[in-house]
């Protein structure tokens, strides 16, 4: 069995990444699948953060 607090202590680091973070982690990956990975995590950061505008009716 997995380490459920571990798992979770990741992703609430994770949601604390900016923009930029994911940026530099795509632009200094090792290869396709880690872009991919981290692409992947600053596009859900970023669908999560208009979601809240949304939601907001601030657009």
């Amino acid at each position: 069995m997995c380490d459920v607090k571990k798992y979770y202590n990741i992703y609430d680091e994770l949601k604390k990444l900016k923009p930029e973070d994911t940026l530099q982690l795509i632009m200094e990956a090792e290869n396709d699948e880690e872009k991919q990975f981290f692409e992947m995590l600053g596009n859900y950061l970023l669908q999560e953060k208009q979601n809240k505008v949304i939601e907001r009716n601030l657009f």
